[in-house]
């Protein structure tokens, strides 16, 4: 008998090409959209976030429901009801339950429609400074280069110009109107999602399945759709929530100035221009509006800091 044959080739000499090999797996992309997705997932269980979308979400409800909540038609003047008390209060009519103004307008019902002004400037302005200031971010962090110091130039010296006199500005020559002052703050605050997501940015560029997919044939613009944009969206989403806290304050101020809407249009910052003339006699006209502002900045920076602050304990969690 002779010896069953030994399927491995003699020492110094390498198998035949195509005999018994097996070409090694190729890299697999790696789920970053799920990655992301679990991210989110996370930052919902922390209860700023909820208590935060809560509140978001019930200005908005209160934006849309406006002309179904309110009492009474936001621009009705009443002359025989001028500065009257809330309800409550002595010499109140439960007509206008916060009141009226120098004018006799309910104060709850110019509240309550106040918020669509300022919830559309909010959502408006931070998701167009979000476009513009990460699409030159994703540019400039994955690029790098030239492209990368043209843009780091242009937000240094945007930055220089202090952001409300830079508002004042660009208001005084677009003019008033919703739309120009949804444009003034995209052109101020573009800058801060360009510097903070092109940092993050610069971060996932590094990371192994980024040169992967380059590897399994994704062009640039492909991995940066599909791998790097995923990988900072949480970012954007958090800067977005913060930035619309800072779109009604800047609104407010605008209106209160007189170089945001018109007059005649209800916003919260028309209400304080016009209750600071008799705040002394009828406080009431301006806390309302006050107070709906401070409470749907809170609700904003609630939801922010809370998706911050998971997104950090993830990162860390990820180095450890």
């Amino acid at each position: 008998m002779s010896p069953a044959a030994d399927p491995s080739p003699p020492a110094g000499r390498t198998a035949p090409s195509g005999a018994g090999t097996v070409a090694p797996p190729a890299p697999a992309a790696p789920a970053t959209g799920g990655f992301a997705r679990a991210r989110l997932a996370a930052a919902l269980a922390s209860r700023e976030v909820r208590i935060g979308a809560a509140i978001v979400v019930l200005m908005l409800l209160v934006a849309v429901l406006a002309p179904w909540l309110a009492p009474n038609d936001p621009a009705n003047q009443d002359l025989l009801a001028t500065l009257q008390p809330p309800a409550w209060a002595p010499g109140g009519d439960f007509r206008y339950p916060l009141g009226t103004d120098s004018l006799g307008r309910c104060v709850l019902s110019r509240t309550l429609f106040g918020a669509r002004i300022a919830l559309l400037v909010a959502f408006a302005a931070a998701i167009g400074a979000a476009l513009v200031g990460s699409t030159l971010a994703l540019l400039a962090g994955y690029a790098g280069g030239r492209i990368d110091g043209l843009v780091s130039r242009t937000v240094d010296a945007w930055m220089a110009f202090p952001p409300v006199v830079l508002s004042l500005l660009l208001m005084v020559g677009l003019g008033t109107g919703v739309f120009n002052v949804i444009l003034a703050i995209v052109l101020v605050d573009w800058t801060r999602f360009c510097r903070v997501v092109r940092s993050e940015v610069l971060v996932v560029r590094r990371r192994d399945y980024v040169p992967a997919a380059r590897l399994l044939g994704f062009t640039h613009a492909q991995t940066l759709l599909r791998e790097v944009l995923p990988g900072v969206l949480p970012l954007i989403i958090t800067l977005i929530s913060l930035e619309m806290g800072i779109a009604v304050i800047v609104e407010a101020t605008l209106s209160f100035v007189g170089l945001s809407v018109p007059a005649s249009t209800v916003a919260w910052g028309v209400m304080i221009a016009d209750a600071r003339s008799y705040m002394h006699e009828a406080v009431w006209g301006m806390i309302a509006p006050v107070g709906a502002i401070l409470f749907t900045v809170i609700g904003f920076n609630l939801l922010g800091d809370g998706l911050r602050q998971s997104l950090d304990a993830r990162l860390r969690h990820a180095r450890i």
